[in-house]
């Protein structure tokens, strides 16, 4: 009796510690899109280049978590909502980490962005970079607190961050339009709104898994959606 509740006491262990790591990870990957947000809006090189540095740390737990989730199902068996939950972490960490590398793309396009001071407005950007930070911080509240409801209020809310990026676009072609001097500023935000864009999806990625982790559920295969752009079938910037 005392060797089998020495084992369920390890499995918990282990089990705590995933969750732990995940918490962890999250929240690296939340400051470092906080940190490329401020990049934008401040010109600040410090936490652009703060926002880069990070890349490595999430790389490392991502390959921690993926290691003792491994572990787990191969010599625990977990059942259940153990399994899911276990499965749910090694897919969660792929979302985490591309949100991570999103990241270090906008902050280093942000250095890019010369001569625009006083003729592009970044309100709107900013806009969509609070709500894509909220959407991101709930995900990951989630994730710490195996959270269904809010999971479902990230997954609701995509359709918000898909309709500040429309907009956004249509803003941003205006201002080319009106002015190419406007033109190389333009273009690095249009793929810095579109990196914001792959972010919000990130984290309803991770809602719709801890959803199903959770409850055994999945949440409707379409998610809300808001008007697509030109730009969709051509921005996936992958610029590591």
């Amino acid at each position: 009796m005392a060797d089998r509740s020495h084992i369920v006491k390890s499995y918990e262990q282990e089990l705590g510690q995933l969750r732990s790591m995940m918490s962890q990870m999250g929240g690296i990957v939340e400051n470092q899109v906080a940190l490329a947000l401020s990049a934008i809006a401040d010109r600040n090189e410090e936490a652009a280049d703060a926002a880069a540095r990070q890349d490595p740390d999430v790389d490392g737990l991502e390959r921690d978590v993926e290691s003792l989730a491994i572990r787990l199902l191969a010599l625990r068996s977990p059942m259940a909502s153990d399994l899911r939950e276990i499965v749910a972490a090694l897919k969660i960490t792929g979302d985490l980490e591309r949100i991570g590398d999103y990241a270090s793309s906008i902050a280093r396009r942000s250095l890019r962005i010369r001569g625009s001071d006083g003729q592009i407005s970044l309100s709107g950007l900013r806009s969509m970079g609070r709500l894509v930070q909220d959407n991101l911080r709930r995900s990951i509240d989630a994730i710490t607190q195996q959270d269904s409801n809010r999971a479902m209020e990230v997954w609701h809310a995509d359709r918000a961050v898909d309709e500040y990026y429309t907009a956004l676009f249509r803003e941003l072609v205006t201002y080319m339009m009106e002015d190419p001097r406007n033109i190389r500023a333009c273009t690095e935000l249009l793929f810095i709104a579109k990196n914001l864009e792959r972010i919000g999806d990130h984290a309803t990625n991770i809602a719709e898994r801890v959803f199903y982790a959770v409850t055994g559920d999945n949440l409707p295969a379409v998610r809300p959606r808001g008007g697509p752009t030109s730009i969709d079938a051509a921005a996936e910037p992958e610029d590591r």
